[in-house]
């Protein structure tokens, strides 16, 4: 997601199943009011250290991490009592009395996490990671990155992509490789928002160009 370090104005971030671990790049975009964060490998709520400056946040999704852990009453307390601008935390309103339990109830967050190592750019899993990784089928990664995608695509005023089209970017590839295709579609239709006339027009004229290339270097190898 280093993408957004260069996305100050982004409102809206749906990274949900994406294998993200590290929010860092997150802590430049002062507009972000909405994070959905759902099922990735974020291991430590310390990571809450890099959204603690974003003064518009209003809405996270972030459970089904590891670092929900066993006990979902510490786990709420202590995003609330870093992020108290909360309005609604994993789909869930957030209330004024959880607001005042969560500085009693909750632990605060004063350092980011210590880094793990990554090897060829997929973060190294940890046990609980493999664990779920372990039951999330592919048919649900697909059909939860499908329904991500369209929902940008939707904001974009832009058509939704068939399922038989969306598949096609996926069913040879690597579990890792597949992550990193989505995350960087994901990545284009984001930073299409912040795209004027002129520039969307470019745009299609290089993805014209480009889909004509690929169409006949299909048609040469039929």
């Amino acid at each position: 997601i280093s993408i957004c370090q260069d996305l100050p104005n982004i409102e809206v971030i749906t990274f949900s199943m994406n294998g993200i671990s590290d929010l860092e790049p997150l802590n430049q975009c002062q507009n972000l009011s909405e994070l959905y964060l759902r099922k990735n490998n974020i291991a430590s709520l310390n990571e809450l250290f890099y959204l603690k400056n974003l003064p518009r946040l209003r809405v996270l999704w972030l459970s089904e991490n590891p670092c929900c852990g066993s006990d979902p009453h510490r786990y709420r307390m202590t995003v609330l009592r870093n992020l108290p601008s909360l309005q609604k935390l994993d789909n869930q309103a957030v209330t004024e009395e959880e607001l005042s339990q969560a500085l009693v109830d909750g632990e605060e967050i004063t350092a980011p996490p210590a880094r793990r190592n990554v090897e060829n750019g997929c973060p190294e899993s940890t046990e609980s990671s493999v664990a779920e990784s372990t039951t999330e089928t592919e048919s649900e990664l697909l059909n939860f990155s499908l329904e991500e995608t369209n929902k940008i695509r939707e904001e974009l005023g832009m058509k939704p992509v068939p399922r038989d089209k969306f598949s096609s970017f996926s069913p040879r590839e690597t579990d890792c490789n597949r992550k990193k295709r989505n995350n960087v579609l994901n990545a284009i239709l984001l930073l299409m928002k912040e795209l004027d006339m002129e520039g969307l027009e470019i745009v299609q004229q290089t993805v014209g160009r480009k889909l004509q290339v690929l169409r006949k270097k299909e048609l040469q190898e039929e």
